[in-house]
């Protein structure tokens, strides 16, 4: 009897028979070329190298305002916070 280890994407059971067919298909060896060519990618590039991620402490009234106004742009905070550093930074 086969053992079922949880199912895939679309459903389907994994079993034994599966494990052994996709240990099989490693062990046989993988197209590099090819599963960069499929490669789904995370979240696309910002600039010219990988983006940091910084920390800031907002007192509540500051939080609220930009939760507000990333709300009335209809943009995440985040982008709310990169725009208002860009345009500090191009006015210094």
């Amino acid at each position: 009897m086969s053992t079922h280890h949880g199912t895939r994407r679309d459903g389907s059971p994994i079993t034994d028979e599966t494990v052994e067919a996709l240990a099989d298909e490693a062990e046989r060896g993988y197209d590099v070329d090819e599963l960069l060519r499929r490669r789904r990618g995370g979240r696309p590039a910002m600039g010219s190298a990988a983006a940091s991620v910084e920390s800031v402490r907002l007192d509540p009234e500051m939080k609220r305002a930009l939760l507000l106004r990333a709300a009335a742009d209809g943009v995440s905070v985040s982008e709310t916070i990169r725009r208002a550093v860009g345009a500090y930074l191009k006015a210094g």
